[in-house]
């Protein structure tokens, strides 16, 4: 009879693959994700049986801890731009306090190696966020872009936000600021614009 498995060690083994794809890239080898765990290799395919289904794991673990900070006390009965306010600020709050988490989810997103069912699952607490972009596109608040582009297009330039909060602290909400208006000036309609 098979041993059950442990939330513990599932979750040591995902940690550790952050920190160390944080460190070394997608390919790091599962030996030294098991060794940073404090497990032994095979304990870490007890858990996940390749390192894809390790990657994706983590893709959708990212992803639902990242839906739960923007979705946090989300103003829903606000104005769009308050309401987009609120998922840069919390977005940018989330990537300075989580580095690794950050950087392991950009590497993801641009790799071969999640499922369509990753993508969907990564994708579907965000659902009322793009919703909120069909609407204000149908409403001609924002300009008619596709919502694949406003999505890369704010996460590009949230990172770019962080980059400049972490090396300057003192003036982070400063940078967060002029961020996020560049960023809104870049998709509201010239007549929107505030």
């Amino acid at each position: 009879m098979a041993r059950p498995k442990s939330d513990d060690k599932r979750n040591a083994i995902l940690s550790a693959a952050t920190r160390v794809f944080s460190e070394r890239g997608l390919g790091a080898s599962t030996s030294a994700i098991s060794a940073a765990a404090g497990v032994a290799e095979g304990t870490l395919f007890i858990y996940f049986k390749t390192k894809d289904e390790l990657l994706n794991a983590l893709y959708r673990e990212i992803k639902l801890e990242l839906a739960d900070a923007m979705m946090s006390s989300f103003p829903r009965k606000k104005n769009l731009q308050t309401r987009l306010r609120h998922i840069w600020d919390r977005f940018t709050e989330w990537g300075i306090a989580n580095p690794q988490h950050s950087r392991v989810l950009t590497q993801l997103q641009v790799s071969d190696r999640l499922t369509p069912e990753s993508l969907q699952a990564g994708s579907a607490p965000f659902a009322e966020i793009a919703a909120m972009a069909r609407d204000a596109i149908a409403q001609h608040i924002i300009r008619d872009i596709p919502l694949e582009f406003i999505a890369a297009s704010m996460e590009t330039a949230t990172h770019n936000t962080m980059r400049f909060m972490a090396a300057h602290p003192d003036h982070a909400d400063d940078y967060r600021a002029i961020g996020f208006e560049m960023f809104w000036r870049g998709i509201v309609k010239k007549e929107s614009a505030s």
